[in-house]
């Protein structure tokens, strides 16, 4: 059977089109062809971050006790964030060079970096200031008008887990091995990536934190677990099914906030009232909304039930087919749970369909740092890596003065990849602008 040809796409300087193809990890370009000054672009959205990544220059510095460290960390993030915003820029190499440029030095204050310092960075640099600066900047990002959701009165937190694979590979094997120590001897286990878990606060689209943790969610870095540890009063987590642990919603609500989360297709809670449904709820989708008690019907004595108030709500959606292994198909009902007493059905289902910022957020990582692969595997390294990403897109949000929506969540990502040049992404922000004025 003849080979299905792929659609052509707008490509990066430096790189082939096969190395575009989907499933194909794009790579650096030759060692031979040097990095030019013309190649460095997106300098203008930098300057909103010089006066933030200053406050990072003396972190890591209390290991220098010979002050002879050349790179800093506020100059290791330039450089990171430069690395972001130039697809031909696809390697620590490639980083090191653009290091050497006159222009990059002037501009951002940095000196020749090393491929050794740039390595070593990640094991001396702390990523915690850089969820700071986050932070502050997300502050300067406008909110959606919340006014719909105004019977809410906790924040609404979208939370999820998604896995990012490292780029390093051992040999021509798919995993970096890491040591420890089993019944006194040395072992090796398999890391294939991180688990970013992710706080997106839905009516503002942007995170609130981001957690890394090994990519197989085991013991404390299961996403259930992850979550109950950083819980927060005055939030309403909005979870998938992969949340629907029964305790973890008894936590949620000892911890003063509320949740909605999907249940699972085959969930049987304890009826207890039937609650009337208006028209709007009808509209919405909504064919059930009732109290109940889960987990009391369960057999399996482990299962804790739950101890406080909760709304079982089914939601007409349309229905799908699995298009992998295993599981059944979608019957075409959303079950959702939820500690929200006092807030209409169609409300609580609106909140959930706006999930989908989240997925997106994570759709746009994942092109970004994903097709360009991580500079480093090392757990700093990789939140160092995410929240510079993170800074990299609230920088052009900022830039644009307006809330974030889908297709200029799609143009950064598709500027930060090389696929849209700096004049197509402008053209976009200057019809933003227009619009918010």
């Amino acid at each position: 059977m003849a080979k299905k040809k792929l659609p052509k796409c707008r490509k990066p300087a430096g790189f082939s089109e096969a190395e575009l193809a989907p499933g194909v990890t794009a790579k650096r370009p030759n060692v031979e062809s040097r990095i030019d000054a013309k190649d460095i672009t997106g300098l203008k959205f930098f300057k909103r971050i010089r006066p933030l990544l200053e406050s990072l220059h003396s972190v890591g510095a209390q290991r220098d006790k010979a002050g002879s460290r050349d790179l800093h960390m506020d100059q290791y993030g330039v450089l990171v964030l430069m690395w972001l915003f130039n697809p031909i820029l696809s390697s620590l190499r490639g980083l090191q060079q653009a290091s050497e440029l006159e222009t990059v030095q002037k501009k951002f204050g940095v000196g020749r970096a090393s491929l050794g310092s740039l390595s070593e960075s990640v094991t001396i640099f702390d990523p915690e200031p850089l969820k700071e600066i986050a932070a502050s900047l997300a502050t300067q990002i406008p909110s959606a008008d919340p006014s719909r959701f105004d019977g809410i009165k906790d924040q609404l937190t979208a939370v999820d887990g998604s896995v990012f694979k490292t780029a390093v590979r051992v040999a021509s094997l798919s995993w970096i091995p890491s040591t420890g120590r089993a019944a006194g001897r040395t072992t090796t286990t398999a890391v294939d990536g991180y688990r970013m878990h992710t706080h997106f606060e839905i009516l503002r689209g942007v995170p609130e934190r981001v957690d890394a943790t090994p990519a197989k969610p085991k013991g404390k870095d299961d996403e259930k677990i992850a979550l109950a540890s950083v819980l927060q009063p005055d939030r309403c987590y909005v979870t998938d099914r992969g949340y629907a642990k029964f305790e973890l919603f008894n936590a949620i609500h000892a911890a003063d906030s509320s949740y909605i989360c999907r249940l699972r297709d085959n969930s049987t809670p304890k009826r207890l009232k039937e609650r009337p449904l208006t028209d709007a709820d009808r509209a919405a989708g909504v064919r059930l909304d009732c109290e109940v008690i889960l987990g009391a019907h369960t057999s399996n004595r482990k299962t804790i039930a739950t101890d406080h108030p909760v709304r079982y709500i089914e939601i007409e959606v349309p229905s799908h087919v699995r298009t992998g292994k295993g599981g059944a198909n979608s019957d075409g009902i959303l079950r959702v749970a939820t500690s929200l007493m006092d807030v209409p059905a169609e409300l609580i289902a609106e909140a959930y369909r706006l999930r989908w910022l989240i997925e997106l957020f994570f759709r746009m990582i994942k092109q970004l740092l994903g097709c360009r692969h991580l500079l480093s595997t090392k757990p700093n390294g990789v939140e160092i890596q995410m929240y510079l990403a993170i800074i990299a897109c609230f920088l052009i949000l900022i830039y644009t003065g307006g809330q974030p929506n889908k297709r200029t969540y799609e143009m950064i990502c598709f500027y930060l990849l090389g696929w849209a040049s700096l004049q197509e992404l402008e053209a976009h922000i200057k019809k933003l602008k227009s619009k918010n004025h």
